[in-house]
């Protein structure tokens, strides 16, 4: 049977404040982002979600993130490349001993926020988060934005690399995210996303804000674990994609 992998940024709480509802996402997803500390997550709550994710045996990757909790890890940060390394194999390597403790293990590492989408066409940080990754496990995977020069960058620097789609996400007509700022950057119809991820699981296009359409060529999609109605996006999704004979299945081994 034909599958795709569908992944959420999840581990995302911090003491009182909560953030979506992990445990519901787990019965859906195939792989989680768990958060690091740096944007969002606290040791404890991060330590359920992995401990929950392994329960599920769903795949674990490591959410890295500027160190921003303020902003929730969504303000670009010019900081220097060594400075960006070492915040990247620091966060890898907590994030590795709570998985260590769970029983489980981080598998891949996708960037968060500012830095997921500094990095996608920015070859300076996309090196550095490259080699804080390689610096703790040239084994992992690194997840990028479909399409963008980060995973071309990654794969020259011996990572195996994953490209992602959002299903929660508008496209410009060059293929990158309508930024949150802009109207319409975030879908919430149920129904209409779920059709838009089929037709990209089976053609590889979407329809751009503009109403032309793009070609993406990825092989896991995200539906964001903070957004409104979350768990009811990725539930009509993957009963759409198992309605049409795709499986939800990890990109790693099993």
């Amino acid at each position: 049977m034909p599958s795709i992998d569908l992944n959420s940024d999840l581990g995302e709480s911090y003491g009182a404040w909560s953030m979506g509802d992990d445990e519901a996402m787990l019965s859906i997803v195939s792989s989680a982002n768990v958060a690091c500390g740096f944007h969002a997550g606290d040791p404890l709550g991060i330590l359920k979600t992995v401990k929950a994710a392994a329960a599920k045996g769903v795949k674990i990757g490591a959410h890295v993130s500027y160190p921003d909790r303020v902003g929730f890890g969504r303000r670009d940060m010019d900081v220097t490349s060594a400075e960006l390394s070492a915040d990247v194999l620091y966060q890898i390597g907590a994030l590795q001993g709570i998985a260590a403790a769970a029983g489980t293990k981080v598998g891949y590492v996708k960037p968060h926020g500012a830095l997921y989408n500094r990095i996608a066409n920015d070859p300076k940080q996309g090196q550095a988060v490259i080699d804080g990754i390689k610096a703790v496990d040239p084994s992992l995977v690194l997840m990028g934005l479909a399409g963008t020069q980060i995973l071309d960058l990654a794969r020259k620097s011996g990572l195996d690399v994953v490209a992602e789609a959002f299903a929660d996400r508008a496209y410009t007509p060059t293929g990158d995210l309508v930024s949150r700022r802009e109207p319409g950057a975030v879908l919430h119809d149920t129904a209409l996303i779920a059709r838009r991820m089929l037709q990209l699981a089976h053609q590889g296009t979407l329809e751009a804000i503009d109403g032309s359409t793009i070609k993406i060529d990825a092989q896991s999609i995200c539906v964001h674990g903070d957004s409104p109605g979350a768990v009811a996006i990725a539930q009509e999704i993957r009963r759409a994609f198992e309605a049409d004979g795709l499986s939800v299945r990890s990109f790693l081994p099993a």
